[in-house]
């Protein structure tokens, strides 16, 4: 495995996601946790930063234990940490780079840089710069506005880099990662799903023995794929539970339920709605709603819990996405974006220990993972779907005659894009009740009604997403439609924001 140490940047989740595509097992740890590095570390990754290694709160990692013992990029503020700590310059630069930036010089001899053509475009994210290395330090790479682009460190497996491999818009930047890990960490390529399904499971039975494990389903990818995981491991020990929080789409309820017949889990329906709106009831704030929504979400667990006998765990669909907006992955100064309800600890009362078993898989991992297990393709190609469910597409406070209305929004759009030959083509979509009424005109009649925004993306992991662009013709249908047959409305808008700037949901 590659060990990748985090400080703090946003793209560092994404070096996991490159490594993995190579089929390399990857962890990423705090800089100032960093595990003992057994036989089974091969290589180590220091990631970017949102600080300045200038700073006097910048990060300062003791890379003692494994310099020159194992082979070690640094990347963006890794880069700058060694030039800095290990007799370099680094400071402010005059002419910063941000974004695109292409590699005027490349020095092919080195390992690392062989399958980067010299005019490679590499994506640079940095307000400082290497403005001198060490003696003992070797330019591998320059950019026009930056000469030390990348480094190697005489003698050792030792490389720093100022730009992002990582990053898409870094053409080569997979070719680099892969000369890394493959040719000078001398990883095998040998992390597939099948071998994770395979390690996980057994991991799950030395982990949980003869335990009892209640889940909560949803009937979407995540909680299935997990489901079937912890089924394999433990058998009938595992408790599925499928709560309807009256936030789900139009019928899924009874959908979801049925789609479970035949796959041998232990699956019982909770209709435990009115508990959901009465927690919700008069809350307008996004967060306020998330954490009630949680809230509920937990007791109802707890309660159904204690009617099964000596169940130790409370399985979950968590996957990587959700643990990096809520809170940072690894302990460091990552941002809270958003809360999310089956993220973080359970409250003291509630005497069950979690278990996730796809806590570091991306949403297309998953799919690749279930896809192994055997799980059918109605399941697996079901878009994402919020756990908070419509009472994040609803803006403002939550009502029965709400949710209904956005039920029957979202489903004519829903089964439009089925019909329409473009679900498979959207990664996830749905329908926004708007906090606003706007004047209409219907049967030579004034209304005043409500608004809806339709929202669809297209994405591979849920981090960056783009907005899709539906054919008119379709669009326009499906607004004719809902405006027609969902009274209570008479404007329909689509969203084209991308994230970022915008996240997928609107709350």
């Amino acid at each position: 495995m590659i060990l990748i140490l985090d400080f703090g940047s946003q793209y560092t989740q994404l070096i996991a996601r490159r490594l993995r595509e190579l089929n390399v097992y990857c962890e990423i740890h705090p800089w100032n946790k960093i595990p003992e590095t057994g036989d089974h570390v091969k290589g180590i990754i220091l990631s970017g930063s949102p600080f300045s290694v200038r700073a006097e709160n910048a990060p300062n990692p003791d890379l003692s234990g494994f310099r020159g013992k194992l082979p070690l990029l640094g990347v963006c503020y890794g880069a700058q940490f060694m030039a800095h700590n290990f007799g370099g310059e680094v400071a402010a630069s005059d002419t910063r780079e941000y974004g695109r930036a292409n590699l005027a010089y490349v020095n092919s001899d080195f390992e690392l840089m062989k399958n980067v053509s010299n005019g490679s475009q590499v994506w640079m994210s940095h307000g400082d710069t290497i403005q001198r290395i060490p003696e003992s330090f070797e330019l591998m790479c320059s950019t026009d506005d930056v000469k030390f682009a990348g480094f190697k460190i005489a003698n050792e497996t030792t490389y720093g880099i100022q730009f992002h491999p990582e990053v898409y818009h870094s053409t080569d930047g997979k070719h680099l990662l892969k000369n890394f890990v493959v040719d000078i960490c001398k990883c095998s390529q040998s992390w597939t799903p099948a071998a994770f399904a395979d390690e996980t499971i057994a991991n799950l039975k030395e982990k949980l023995g003869n335990d009892k494990v209640v889940l909560g389903l949803s009937g979407g990818v995540d909680s299935s794929v997990a489901a079937v995981l912890l089924h394999k491991a433990i058998g009938d020990n595992l408790h599925c539970i499928f709560v309807n929080n009256g936030l789900l789409r139009k019928n899924e309820f009874e959908s979801v339920l049925a789609s479970y017949e035949g796959m041998g889990l232990n699956v019982k329906g909770v209709d435990a709605s009115q508990q959901f709106y009465s927690a919700l009831e008069g809350l307008t704030d996004p967060e306020k709603k998330r954490k009630a929504i949680g809230g509920v979400f937990i007791d109802v667990f707890d309660q159904e819990a204690n009617a099964i006998t000596d169940v130790k765990w409370l399985g979950q669909g968590t996957i990587y996405p959700d643990v990096i907006e809520s809170v940072s992955a690894t302990g460091g100064p990552s941002q809270t974006i958003k809360s999310h309800h089956n993220v973080g600890g359970l409250p003291d009362y509630m005497k069950l220990e979690v278990v996730e078993p796809l806590r570091l898989l991306f949403k297309d991992e998953v799919r690749r993972v279930g896809k192994e297990l055997g799980i059918s393709q109605n399941i697996l190609g079901r878009h994402p779907f919020p756990g908070p469910g419509l009472g994040i597409r609803i803006l403002g406070d939550i009502t029965a005659e709400k949710v209904r209305i956005l039920q029957e929004v979202d489903h004519i759009f829903i089964e439009g894009l089925k019909s329409n030959g473009l679900y498979d083509d959207v990664w996830q979509a749905g329908a926004i009740l708007l906090p606003v009424q706007s004047v209409g005109v219907m049967g030579d009649e004034r209304t005043y009604e409500n608004a809806v925004a339709l929202r669809a993306v297209t994405s591979t992991d849920g981090m960056t997403a783009d907005w899709c662009h539906l054919p008119y013709e379709f669009l326009a249908k499906v607004s004719n439609d809902i405006i027609n047959k969902v009274r209570g409305i008479n404007r329909v808008t689509y969203d084209i924001s991308s994230k970022p700037p915008a996240t997928i949901e609107w709350e």
